[in-house]
C-alpha cells in the first residue's frame, strides 16, 4: 500500500521502519522539513516529503504529532488522499507535560481522537497510543504466538478499522476491537489498557475495567 506518515518520532520513525521493510511504499514528514530526515530515508528506503505531500494518493496516513500540534496541520491535509483513506492516530493529551489545556476535552467531553477528528475533518483509527515505540522493533510475533501482544483499535468508521486491523496483524501484532471513537477514552493514557504488554483476553478485560473519568494526573 501507499502509505503517509506525519510525524517521525520515536513512534513515526519506528513505524517507517517496519511498514517500509514489509514493502509497503512509505512517504514521511515532519515539521521539520524532508531535508531532516536524510538518516531515516537512508536507512528505510521511505521517501521524504513535506507534511502537505505526506497524504497525496494515500491508502492510510498516519498522524503521530503532539496533540498540541494538531490544529497547525494544513488545512486540506487530506484532500489529495485516496478514496476511503484510513487514518491512523496514535496521539495522546498530556496536558500537563507538553499540550497545555485544550478546553474541548477538559470541559466539553471529547475524547481525544474526537478532538482531532474535528481538526482533521475526517474519521480515524486510534490504534498504537499506548505501545512503546520500542516494541514496534522488537516484539512483532507471528499469528498464535503466546507471546503475541494486543492493541486496541477504536473507530467509527468500520471499512477503515478493517483495513487498520490487517496492517496491525502484518506487522505482528494482534487486535481488540475497542468500539467507536467516543469509546477510545478506554485507552486513553492512565487506563489499565495504556501501555499494557498482553494478549487478547487480558486486553479487552483492560477495556472493560476503564474508567471514563480522566485522573488529576491528566488533567490540566
Amino acid at each position: 500500500m501507499k502509505i503517509g506518515i506525519i510525524g517521525a518520532g520515536n513512534i513515526g520513525g519506528n513505524l517507517t521502519r517496519r511498514l517500509t521493510s514489509l514493502g509497503h511504499e512509505v512517504s514521511v514528514a515532519n515539521s521539520r522539513g524532508p531535508e531532516t530526515l536524510k538518516a531515516l530515508v537512508e536507512e528505510t528506503g521511505a521517501t521524504a516529503v513535506t507534511v502537505s505531500e505526506a497524504a497525496r494518493g494515500a491508502q492510510v496516513v498516519v498522524v503521530t504529532v503532539p496533540l498540541k500540534s494538531v490544529p497547525d496541520l494544513p488545512a486540506g491535509l487530506l484532500d489529495g488522499a485516496a478514496e476511503g483513506v484510513a487514518v491512523i492516530d496514535t496521539g495522546n493529551y498530556y496536558p500537563k507535560e507538553r499540550d497545555g489545556r485544550i478546553d474541548a476535552i477538559e470541559d466539553g467531553g471529547l475524547t481525544e481522537s474526537r478532538w482531532t477528528e474535528q481538526h482533521l475533518g475526517h474519521r480515524v483509527v486510534k490504534v498504537f497510543n499506548g505501545t512503546y515505540a520500542q516494541d514496534l522493533l522488537e516484539r512483532p510475533r507471528p499469528a498464535g504466538d503466546p507471546e503475541r501482544i494486543a492493541v486496541p483499535v477504536a473507530s467509527d468508521d468500520e471499512a477503515a478499522k478493517r483495513v487498520v486491523r490487517e496492517l496491525v496483524d502484518a506487522l505482528g501484532f494482534d487486535t481488540v476491537d475497542a468500539g467507536g471513537i467516543d469509546e477510545s477514552w478506554r485507552q486513553q493514557p492512565a487506563t489499565p489498557v495504556y501501555g499494557l504488554r498482553a494478549g487478547v483476553e487480558a486486553v479487552t478485560r483492560a477495556l472493560a475495567e476503564a474508567s471514563p473519568e480522566r485522573p488529576a494526573a491528566h488533567r490540566a
